[in-house]
This record gives structure tokens, sequence and C-alpha cells, in this order.
């Protein structure tokens, strides 16, 4: 579908893809209405090939992901600003993952459980002592009465870019260099 423009920056090693998403705390989820973008930044876990997150039934997300469900979600990570003797030449450290996909709600009720328990294992690891009500989706609800959905984006298409940081060249506040 889609390629990285500059070569150099392109990472192709899955493993590496699935330990970001994996680690990443924060992604976001891009969709279009037809008429204007909309992107919001959500929890998420990454299983089987698939974003997973969760929302009320009702709202905006909901209503754009009903219209046009072609979805993009992308995560990304700034490890630091890498510094070089030529100003024009100071970059970042940082990875990038973009996933394109059809954003759908999840029915398979336990596959919403399991992505559920996989958002708490992710966020909270260790905090509740016993997993998930099997019930939870059906009996839970917003503070203005929506229920909870599953929703994922299935891969279709991915693209991940890295620059990775540079032991003795990423800047420290308060470091100067002077030009001569």
């Amino acid at each position: 579908m889609f390629t990285v423009r500059l070569d150099a920056r392109e990472c192709s090693d899955q493993s590496k893809i699935d330990d970001f998403l994996n680690q990443a705390q924060t992604g976001f989820l891009g969709l279009s209405d037809g008429k204007l973008p909309y992107v919001v930044p959500l929890n998420f876990v990454w299983r089987n090939g698939a974003i997973y997150f969760h929302g009320a039934e009702e709202g905006r997300k909901a209503s754009v992901i009903e219209s046009n469900n072609e979805a993009c979600f992308t995560v990304s990570e700034n490890y630091g600003t890498i510094t070089h003797s030529v100003p024009a030449h100071t970059d970042t450290a940082y990875m990038s993952v973009m996933i394109f996909g059809k954003a759908e709600y999840v029915s398979d009720r336990e596959e919403a459980h399991a992505a559920m328990q996989a958002l708490l294992d992710k966020y909270v690891a260790g905090y509740y002592k016993d997993p998930l009500a099997r019930a939870h989706l059906e009996r839970y609800r917003s503070s203005k009465g929506s229920a909870t959905h599953v929703c994922k984006v299935t891969c279709e298409s991915l693209t991940a870019k890295e620059n990775a940081a540079v032991e003795g060249k990423m800047y420290k506040q308060s470091q100067t260099v002077r030009n001569v």
C-alpha cells in the first residue's frame, strides 16, 4: 500500500515491531467521516495482527467508524535528540508504526473479553487478583449510560520507521557546544 520514503529508516523486523507495539502506551486512531479527519489518542493492545481498543457505543468515534471504517492507527515514541557538530544534521531518535486497515466492532464475546483482559494486563499488570469477569462487557455502563464496545483495526498493511539513539551523541539539557 504505502512505503517508507527514506529506506534507511524503514524497520521490517517484525519481532522489533511487535515488541515496540507491546510496550508503547498511547496510539492514535485516524479516521475520516468523508468531510473532516478525526484522530483520537487511545490505550491499545496489539494481538494477533490487530490493534484492539475499547470505547462507548455512542459518540463521535462510533459515528465516524459507522460511516467510514477505513482507519490508520499510529504509534510513535521519541527517544531524544541526536546532536551533531553541524546544526543542520541534528536529528531525532525515534520509532513509529502506522497500521492501515478497517475499524470494526468485535462481536465475538470471547475475543472481546480476551482483548479487555489484555488491556488490563498491559496497563495495570498484577493489580487485580482475579481476571476480568466474563459478564463485564454486558454489565458495564459509562457515566452517560453507554455500553462499552471493543473495537479492532486488523492490519492490512503496516509501515515502520526508526532512527536509533546514538550513544554519546544524545542531547542532555544544559549541554553546550561552542561554535569555533
